[in-house]
């Protein structure tokens, strides 16, 4: 799927298990039963989502930070005690 389907599919689950929801706190079994089966359906499509919006990112979607400047490292503590020895 593309991303723009995937989220159209993620927003019309989300609604139904919403609608679900509302059925099943008044005690509708059936209605508790879509919202499981649902959520599961809902987390699939989720994890595909989240592979295509990676997908979308590595081929230039937005715009990429610069690199960050690596600090110099401090000089280890072995070389500093032996030149304090050496003085």
């Amino acid at each position: 799927m593309a991303l723009k389907t995937t989220v159209e599919h993620l927003k019309k689950l989300l609604h139904e298990i919403a609608h679900d929801l509302e059925k099943s706190a008044r005690g509708n079994k059936a209605a508790s039963q879509r919202v499981r089966t649902r959520t599961i359906k809902f987390a699939k499509i989720a994890k595909e989502y989240r592979k295509e919006s990676i997908a979308e990112g590595k081929k230039g979607g937005g715009k990429k930070k610069p690199a960050a400047k690596k600090a110099k490292a401090a000089p280890k503590k072995k070389a500093a005690k032996k030149a304090a020895k050496r003085r």
